[in-house]
């Protein structure tokens, strides 16, 4: 038996998880965290497109996940060199303080 969710409480859900992730880009201000945030902003975007591809039995939104699991995979690797260099040089985690490396 095939249980198929409805398009607009995927969408309904798509959209709580990337709220969800804009509120942590917003309000946190550690890397790490903003860093996740970003993660869940990137999987509740390929969830929208798997839901609009299933919802046309079309293979298009499971094609576009992979493409954004792979850039997630890049802005992970990225991101973990970017927060290495921010606590080595400042020991610290916190974003305000990268406003103050240059070069």
């Amino acid at each position: 038996m095939i249980f198929s969710v409805p398009m607009e409480e995927g969408l309904v859900l798509a959209w709580v998880l990337f709220v969800t992730g804009l509120v942590g880009v917003i309000v946190r201000r550690d890397i790490i965290f903003i860093l996740m945030s970003i993660e869940i902003m990137l999987n509740a975007a390929g969830l929208a497109f798997v839901i609009a591809g299933a919802r046309w039995a079309q293979p298009d939104g499971q094609v576009m996940f992979i493409f954004i699991m792979a850039m997630a995979a890049a802005e992970v690797s990225v991101g973990l060199a970017l927060v290495l260099q921010l606590y080595y040089r400042r020991k610290t985690l916190d974003v305000d303080s990268a406003s103050g490396m240059k070069g």
